[in-house]
């Protein structure tokens, strides 16, 4: 998560900067390792979203028993896997 909010400081600093560092940018993030690094950035900022909700359900005293415990870990990740996907689709077939 530090290092993508690295990458979203530069390419916000980028578009200040002004449009010929912001394409240079772009063509950056945009390449087929810049896209794999921001679909992990996404994954890991929803994967950390789900385990605040997780956590906040707990600290009400729900779902504290191990059964639930359980359940909300694992879907701490399928739903961080599945809403990155998600997020992913509609960007792509938006375009």
């Amino acid at each position: 998560l530090y290092f993508g909010a690295l990458l979203l400081a530069w390419w916000l600093t980028a578009a200040a900067i002004g449009p010929d560092y912001f394409s240079y940018v772009n063509g950056i993030l945009g390449s087929t390792l810049g896209l794999i690094v921001l679909f992990g950035f996404t994954w890991a900022l929803l994967h950390h979203m789900m385990g605040g909700i997780r956590h906040f359900i707990w600290d009400t005293g729900r779902g504290l028993d191990i059964e639930n415990v359980r359940f909300l870990s694992a879907m701490t990740g399928v739903v961080s896997v599945g809403g990155t996907c998600l997020i992913w689709a509609l960007v792509y077939f938006d375009q």
